[in-house]
Order: C-alpha cells, then sequence, then structure tokens
C-alpha cells in the first residue's frame, strides 16, 4: 500500500528517476500534467510520492521505484518527522531480529490491524532488551525534551561515525534544579526506549511495511543502518562526526569491559565498539531524547547485550547513579559554559575539586571517574586546551598526583572535528590506592596526520598509541621514544602552570631520523631542479603576431563545442571539493561544500576548470587523480567535445593577460571574469593538438617549480629546526 501522505521534494524525484535536479526542472516547465507541489516552499516544493511514482510510470521513466528510495522518501515525508518515523521504524526491525514470526502474524491484514496489534508485540521484545517501558505519545518521547529541560542549540551534538558512516555523542541539556540523589535523578531523566501507542503507529503503517521489505533483502540490522546513516547524512549541521576508527582506539584503550557507560551516547558508535561478549551492559544516556531512543535501538539490533539507556541531562540529572562500570567512553561537549556551575557547587562527583566554570571538559572527567568501579578505565575525547588551561591546574595537579590521569595522547590534526586542531585522549583509571612514584603517559602522534583531506593513517596511529599505552600499562614506566611517547614522573609535571600539552615534553626526534629525512629532502630537491631544467622552453624565435579569426567561450557553448556549468550550488559530506584556491595554487581537491538539495557539479578528466575572481589568470585542465571531485564556488567548468576542442589548447589560450583583461569586470572590491566573453581562435583539431603539447609542456614546468618550492621550504625549515634542536651540526 502507499502512503498518499508522504511528499518528496525535486532532489528526491531526481534519485528515485536516476537523473540530475535539472532533468526533473525541465519536466516540470514541460510537461503540464507533471504533479503540482502539495507542501514546501515557492523555492523548495514538495510532491505527493505516490504521484511522482505514477507519472513516473507513465512517462516510461520509472519501472519501479527502488525499494531503498521508497522507503527513505515515506521516512523522510514521514507526518511527525523523520525521528518520530526512523524511531517506529527502529522498534519494528528490532521485532523481525528478534521475533520474525510474530511480525508476520501483526503484519496481516490492514493497517489499521497492524497498528492495534503492534504495541503489545513490541512491549514483548522492548521490555527484554531495555526493562519496563510505558506507552508514550510519540510526538512528546521524541521529538521534544521534558517539561524543566531547555534544549541545546543546534549543532552541539556529536555524532559518531562507524562503518556505514553514521556519524556519535550529544551532551545533555540543562535542567532548572540540582540533581545529586538517584531519587532526583529519576525525577528528569527516563527511558530512553518508549512503547509506541496504536494511533502513533497507523501512519507509520506504510513505512513500516517497506522497511520489513527492506529487511528481508538486506537484513533488519543493516536496513536500520542504512535508514539512520541516510537520516545523519541528510542532516549534517546538527551532528558533530567522530571516526570509527576513533571510536575503536577509545575501545581498545579501555580494554575488555563487562559494564560500559556512555554519559553522553549519541549514536552510539562508542557503544558499538566495545560490544564483543553478549554478557555486557551498555548503559547509555544523552539529553536529546530521539539520539538516546536511536542509540537503544542500534545496539539492541548490534548485540545480544543488555542495553540500559534514558534520556536526560547527565551532569545535572544522572540516570545511573549508583553505577560502578568497567570501563566509560565518552566524547563530551567542548568548550560548554551552561554545564550547571551555578547549580552543582557541593556534588559528591567533585572529588578532585569544583571545576571552574569554563572547564566543562573536566566536570565530564571526574563524572565518568565517579561511575567507575576502582581500577576500571575511562577514555575520554578532549580539546587540547583542557590540557594546559591555568583554571583548571588545580584539578590536573590532583588527577596526577592521585594516579587517577594516566595517559595523554595528542591525535593528528584532521582526526575528527574540529579539523585543525590535534585533539587529545584521555586515559583515566580510578586508583584502588595510591601510587608511591606515579608516572604518566605522554604521546603525540602528530606525524600521522595525512597530506590532504582523507584523515590520518589510522592503522599507524592506533598501533603507535596501543603499544605505547601496553607497554606503559604493564609496568608503570615507558622509556624515550623520540618524537612520540614516553613517561614521565609526574613530580615534574607539578609546576605552576601543570601543562599535560604531550609536545610540550616529548624528545625531538633521533639525529639519525633527523639527518634521514633531510637527506631523502634534498635528494628530492635536486631531482626536482634537474627536472625543471630539462622542462624549461627554449626561446622562442621572434615573429610577426598571427591574427585568427576568433571566437567567444558563449559562441562554443550555444554551438555545442563544449558545455558549461558553474560550481558551489550544493554538494555531499563525503565528496571533496576542487576550489578556486586549489585551481591557482595547483593543489588537490580540499573544500566541502553545504549540504543541500541541489546537486553538485563533478569534475571528470579533460575538463578545463577557470577561476572568476581575483583577476589572475588561470585555467586547470582536470587529471584523473582530481575527476570525481566536487566543482566549488567561483569556478566555471568547460567541458569539451573532444572531437572539436583539444583540452590543452583551451587552457592554454584562456590564460592568456590579453584575453583575460577584455573579458574581465570591475566590481567594488574584485576584479570578476566573464568566461563567456573569453577568446579563442578557430583552428583545425590538429593545429589545436599542437599549440595543446607545448601548453601541456609548460603546465609540466609550472608544476616542477612548484614543487621544488616546497621541497625548498621543507629543507629550510628542516634545516632550521635540526640546527636548534641538536640534531644536525653546524658544519
Amino acid at each position: 500500500m502507499q502512503d498518499n501522505a508522504t511528499e518528496v521534494t525535486a532532489a528526491g524525484i531526481a534519485r528515485l528517476a536516476g537523473v540530475g535536479r535539472a532533468a526533473v526542472s525541465n519536466w516540470r516547465r514541460r510537461h503540464a500534467d507533471f504533479p503540482k507541489p502539495v507542501g514546501g516552499t515557492e523555492t523548495s516544493p514538495s510532491f505527493a510520492l505516490a504521484e511522482v511514482e505514477s507519472w513516473l510510470r507513465k512517462q516510461g521513466k520509472l519501472a519501479e521505484v527502488p525499494l531503498r528510495e521508497r522507503v527513505w522518501q515515506q521516512l523522510v515525508g514521514h507526518p511527525e518527522g523523520p525521528v518520530a518515523a526512523l524511531t517506529h521504524a527502529g522498534c519494528v526491525l528490532l521485532l523481525i531480529h528478534d521475533r520474525p514470526t510474530v511480525w508476520l502474524d501483526v503484519s496481516a491484514g490492514s493497517d489499521e490491524r497492524l497498528a492495534a496489534m503492534l504495541p503489545g508485540a513490541l512491549e514483548e521484545v522492548l521490555t527484554p532488551r531495555f526493562g519496563p517501558v510505558t506507552a508514550v505519545n510519540s510526538r512528546r518521547a521524541v521529538n521534544s525534551p521534558r517539561p524543566g529541560n531547555t534544549p541545546r542549540a543546534v549543532n552541539t551534538a556529536h555524532a559518531n561515525a562507524d562503518p556505514v558512516n553514521t556519524p556519535a555523542n550529544t551532551t545533555g541539556t540543562h535542567a532548572d534544579r540540582v540533581n545529586t540523589s538517584a531519587t532526583d535523578a529519576a525525577v528528569n531523566t527516563h527511558p530512553a526506549v518508549h512503547l509506541p501507542t496504536g494511533p502513533d503507529l497507523l501512519p507509520s503503517a506504510p513505512l513500516l511495511r517497506g522497511a520489513a521489505e527492506l529487511a528481508a533483502e538486506l537484513g533488519a540490522r543493516q536496513t536500520f543502518e542504512f535508514l539512520l546513516g541516510r537520516h545523519l547524512d541528510a542532516n549534517p549541521r546538527q551532528y558533530t562526526l567522530t571516526p570509527a576508527d576513533l571510536a575503536g582506539l577509545m575501545a581498545d584503550l579501555a580494554g575488555p569491559a563487562r559494564t560500559v557507560l556512555d554519559p553522553a551516547c549519541g549514536t552510539g558508535a562508542l557503544l558499538r565498539a566495545v560490544t564483543t561478549r553478549p554478557d555486557q551492559e551498555l548503559y547509555a544516556q544523552d539529553s536529546a531524547p530521539e539520539l538516546a531512543a536511536l542509540t537503544a535501538l542500534r545496539l539492541a539490533l548490534h548485540t545480544r547485550a543488555a542495553v540500559r539507556g534514558a534520556t536526560g541531562d547527565t551532569l545535572r540529572a544522572d540516570a545511573h547513579p549508583q553505577l560502578h562500570a568497567d570501563a566509560v567512553l565518552c566524547h563530551p561537549p567542548f568548550n560548554e559554559r551552561n554545564w550547571g556551575h551555578d547549580e552543582l557547587a557541593y556534588d559528591p562527583r567533585w572529588e578532585y575539586g569544583f571545576p571552574a566554570r569554563t572547564e566543562s571538559e573536566l566536570a565530564w572527567v571526574q563524572h565518568a571517574l565517579a561511575r567507575l568501579k576502582d581500577g576500571g578505565t575511562a577514555v575520554l575525547l578532549m580539546p587540547p586546551a583542557a590540557a594546559s588551561r591555568r583554571s583548571g591546574r588545580r584539578i590536573r595537579a590532583d588527577l596526577l598526583r592521585r594516579g587517577a590521569l594516566r595517559a595523554v595522547v595528542a591525535l593528528p590534526v584532521g582526526a575528527a572535528p574540529p579539523y585543525n586542531i590535534p585533539l587529545h585522549l584521555w586515559v583515566l583509571r580510578r586508583p584502588e590506592k595510591a601510587p608511591a612514584q606515579p608516572e604518566v603517559l605522554l604521546a603525540d602522534t602528530g606525524q600521522f596526520a595525512a597530506d590532504g583531506r582523507g584523515g590520518p593513517d589510522w592503522r599507524d596511529v592506533s598501533e603507535a598509541v596501543l603499544d605505547a599505552w601496553r607497554a606503559f600499562d604493564r609496568a608503570g614506566t615507558l622509556g624515550e621514544r623520540p618524537g612520540l611517547a614516553r613517561s614521565l614522573p609526574v613530580i615534574d609535571l607539578l609546576d605552576d602552570d601543570v601543562d599535560l600539552a604531550p609536545a610540550r615534553h616529548l624528545p625531538p626526534p633521533t639525529a639519525a631520523d633527523g639527518a634521514e629525512q633531510l637527506t631523502a629532502v634534498r635528494e628530492r630537491l635536486g631531482e626536482t631542479l634537474r627536472l625543471t631544467t630539462d622542462l624549461t622552453p627554449a626561446p622562442a624565435d621572434a615573429t610577426h603576431p598571427t591574427r585568427w579569426p576568433l571566437t567567444t567561450i558563449g559562441e562554443l557553448a550555444r554551438g555545442g563545442a563544449l558545455v558549461m556549468r558553474t560550481g558551489g550550488n550544493g554538494g555531499h559530506a563525503r565528496v571533496p571539493v576542487l576550489t578556486d584556491h586549489d585551481v591557482l595554487a595547483g593543489t588537490a581537491p580540499s573544500g566541502t561544500l553545504p549540504e543541500s538539495d541541489e546537486e553538485a557539479v563533478l569534475v571528470e578528466p579533460g575538463d578545463v576548470v577557470v577561476p572568476v575572481l581575483g583577476g589572475g589568470s588561470m585555467a586547470r585542465v582536470i587529471d584523473d587523480a582530481t575527476g570525481g571531485a566536487a566543482l566549488g564556488r567561483n569556478l566555471v567548468l568547460l567541458r569539451p567535445e573532444r572531437t572539436a576542442l583539444d583540452p590543452w589548447f583551451l587552457a592554454g589560450f584562456l590564460r592568456g593577460t590579453a584575453n583575460n583583461r577584455q573579458a574581465s569586470s570591475y566590481a567594488s572590491t574584485a576584479t570578476r571574469l566573464d568566461v563567456r566573453r573569453l577568446q579563442l581562435p578557430r583552428l583545425p583539431l590538429d593545429e589545436q593538438r599542437r599549440y595543446g603539447a607545448r601548453f601541456r609542456a609548460l603546465d609540466e614546468f609550472e608544476r616542477a617549480l612548484r614543487r621544488a618550492g616546497r621541497l625548498g621550504e621543507q629543507l629550510v625549515r628542516g634545516m632550521y629546526d635540526g640546527l636548534t634542536d641538536g640534531t644536525v651540526a653546524p658544519d
């Protein structure tokens, strides 16, 4: 049965039909019988999915809507919103996973019968997994916080990515009073999963049947991961991604554990990373009701472990005040000022000192320690400032003195958002007794940072960190590993600053390593300089200027000799973006575009890309390595018809200074290039290729010069560093 209430946007129609967004716009203009909008806005209308599917089939543009797309559009168009729909789907998928024959029984017959019978069947599955469940209106339980909680602003949630790229952790919202006892905490917390009622489930019936059909193809767990991943990808600004590799490293640092807590669970990837045995108990809490519910359902589909999820502000209203876990994993919110400083001054969790208002991360550290059993381990992702801010030095000092803080690991830049700073991992252990001469492990994995946007080499990061941690954990000390890790006596860190930033305490790389690296850079520079000599163009013979018949890019585009596209309309979070800076600098794609219904323009090998701002004459021919990237803002793509235009001929003549001058206009603060006015000579294809070969040789020469410049800078910096740190002798 098709859900007539489900709506779909133009971008969704394009996905259904396997075409671009522009094709949908053309259909709307050219076909009077195209379905009329039923919702949305004038600039972004939505259409009834049933009408769209019928029209596409009549036009022969669609034999059948792909099952994945139909289910996804039903979820997106759900009258209660996609989160409520995803929660209902998760409950049914858990029923299918645990008791498939029961689902077959309740799903037989009408939607009304399904909605009436489903709550009873769900209760028999949800209660053994999550404890007693109550029937609560789904709109209140899933889409809004309880009275007494103030919702956090958008984009404060942390979301953990995993193998399906589903982003991890949010933090708590803010209650109006202090809750330090189990009784008080229960007032402002409630179970993560509620039992939906029949009236709640009736609008979801078509979606639930579709999800069950998809589960027959993919499996219940994979179906939920697909829907959750698609939802999180469609709302990237609401979640801060935490890579699955980082979650795995945190779980490995914590070690085997039977009871595990994530007090800011998000979508549950940290807890997923530790689920290895059926007798585990997984405890989760999050202030966002939808994330707490999705985490619980996700974990229940992923493991047979007991899942105890709750919704509520963790610091103000702890749902697990009596818990003593084997391990705590947490990605707390960073730089949170309104975490409860004024209400929680006398909270018993502050064993190591009352955190300042600006030290919310140290409040989460102490919360984690308070929920550990003696000897239990906590691993938290922390901003680097938490290791050195003066306002937190007394708490850091007490954590060190009492042996609670065991390791600080600096991750490479790009390991997790915010990508421009090296985040830290803190490994803590609730001490059974104070060590006589405690030491702390400091490690810095910055050397494993990637050159581009692909993230660090996680295999090398994990091997280096785990090898150092396990050796330190066994012996209580670790000898120097230059540039990577060492352990220090706590007494050496207890100065006025108690600065725990690893880079400030680690020895430099060994002299041999430094000398070898400089030698390698020098050899590469020599090879590059020799190459530039070989590529240096020979002087041209003086001749009279040639007068060719000219045409313009606009005329060529109208005649079909090339296709002209403008970049920057929208994109996808996982596609690298070629920026105007990349084109000017000759570097790999490095940008991002906001998520949008607009279809991104993807470049192909042989395309010519031209920046339109700045007044410089530049054009770049796309190579195989750059192909597939999205076209960024302030760039124009020219895709020549190969039987009429040679790409290198096109790019070369577009770089002419006089050509750019006559095609440029001037705004108040910048020069803008009108690409349509750029001129080309009318030449036969063979003659174009002669010029194109010369232009290509010039491009190789230019690239070699840039490479030599970068290597020269690297050599100079290495020499300065070597001379100043003693790894290179003056002679």
